[in-house]
């Protein structure tokens, strides 16, 4: 088996994702800490704490700096990062009298945490764009199927009756609070690394604050204390990314149970063929999702445990970070894809869904229940009731008129339909949650 599914030519089209992997390989991990170092360079010059010549000569022969990622192999095994080697191939494309301003004030971790945040704010402009896609199908799919009954569930088990409209509703709720959220995940999260050798900018005292706020607007991020040690911003990244992976796992598993040969009640996605077994039609879209969910709840342990360095640098806990962090958001970007297009290919089988209800009258107990305590049977005696007409040998309406004390029409209070509006209700208030602005 590959290293890694998210990298595999093989495996790629399932747990991987064209769009993404450009933005998370060594290519794009050093670009962005060139364009740190150009842009420190840049801000630098214009505050004059470093030669305004220097700076600009640095800007100019930096533009198009492109190290290959295999010139900095030794570099990174002798120092444990691959900043000192990529700061001695950019102090020889700047010239040696620019050179020597080059990474002024900076260490390997401002480099490496900023250039992450890059990473990080190039691949969530990928993610919003798919998650607004997402619920966007979804709101589609829900208002085209808010008529359709389907029988609820819980704990497995036929419930009451609601509609598909709403399933589909549901499955768009956790992913509506995601998106609502990332504008403030963004604030909180992406935010300039600058700190120097222990987060101080005591090499270049005073002028510290004013180089980090120039640089944060530079390069597009929020300024703030150096976070060297304090792995909020990561921890609240990947407290997202699982909860968009949690909300697309739970979309995917009842998309599999829905879509069980003896179920058949929902069909979405292409399908995948069995190697001997021809009839099959393997929900493997939906698998891959949840396969993916779990890379990334065990990615984010892994991320926990990296998120108590000590002292002010700590070698050993934050290689974990630039392992983790990349196959989350990869997992997260790839189960956004496949989501959008299993919700764009649903289709509801409504002999099926006609069926299951039709062999389930008793899926109406709960409403036949309260129909019974509205009219004065007491509560527990109600249950009781209802509980023993759907033991009866008696089609359900029947046996309830045979023991109800009271006369309702059951064939209008047992009619299914009654839960369409309360659905289509509770669909609406799900939808109207989205923050459109």
């Amino acid at each position: 088996m590959p290293l890694s599914l998210l990298a595999s030519p093989v495996h790629s089209g399932l747990f991987s994702d064209d769009s993404l992997l450009p933005l998370l390989n060594d290519a794009a991990d050093i670009a962005h800490m060139v364009r740190f170092e150009r842009a420190l360079a840049i801000v630098q010059g214009k505050l004059g704490i470093i030669p305004a010549d220097a700076a600009a000569a640095i800007a100019t022969r930096l533009l198009d700096a492109s190290p290959a990622p295999e010139t900095l192999q030794d570099g990174t095994t002798s120092a444990g990062v691959p900043v000192p080697a990529l700061v001695a191939q950019l102090r020889k494309i700047a010239g040696e009298d620019a050179g020597k301003w080059l990474h002024w004030g900076a260490t390997s971790q401002d480099v490496m945490d900023t250039a992450q945040m890059l990473q990080i704010k190039a691949c969530l402009e990928i993610l919003e764009a798919r998650l607004d896609r997402l619920i966007s199908s979804l709101e589609m799919q829900s208002r085209e199927y808010a008529d359709r009954l389907l029988a609820g569930r819980t704990r497995s088990q036929v419930s009451t009756p609601v509609t598909l409209g709403y399933r589909l509703a549901q499955w768009a709720h956790p992913l509506i609070d995601a998106e609502n959220g990332l504008s403030g995940l963004k604030k909180s999260v992406l935010k300039l690394q600058f700190g120097g050798a222990s987060g101080i900018n005591g090499a270049i005292a005073p002028d510290g604050p004013q180089v980090a706020r120039a640089l944060a607007l530079e390069l597009g991020l929020e300024d703030g204390p150096s976070w060297h040690v304090n792995r909020s911003p990561l921890l609240e990244l990947a407290a997202w990314l699982q909860r968009v992976s949690a909300a697309l796992g739970k979309m995917a598993g009842d998309l599999i149970l829905l879509g069980r040969s003896d179920i058949g009640e929902v069909s979405s996605g292409s399908g995948g063929g069995s190697s001997t077994m021809p009839q099959k039609a393997n929900p493997v879209q939906a698998e891959a999702i949840l396969v993916l969910a779990q890379i990334v709840n065990q990615s984010q342990g892994t991320l926990a445990a990296a998120s108590d360095p000590v002292e002010e640098r700590d070698g050993t806990k934050w290689p974990l970070e630039w392992m983790m962090v990349p196959q989350m958001l990869m997992a997260t970007g790839t189960a956004l894809r496949h989501a959008h297009a299993l919700a764009d290919s649903l289709k509801p089988n409504d002999v099926q869904l006609d069926a299951t209800l039709s062999a389930n009258p008793e899926i109406m107990a709960e409403t036949a229940s309260f129909a019974l305590a509205k009219a004065g049977v007491p509560r527990a005696d109600a249950k009781n009731l209802v509980a023993n007409a759907a033991a009866d040998t008696a089609p359900f309406a029947d046996a309830l008129a045979k023991l109800s004390p009271i006369e309702i029409d059951w064939h209008d209070v047992l009619d299914p339909r009654s839960a369409i509006q309360p659905s289509r209700e509770m669909s609406d208030k799900i939808f109207a949650k989205r923050d459109r602005s």
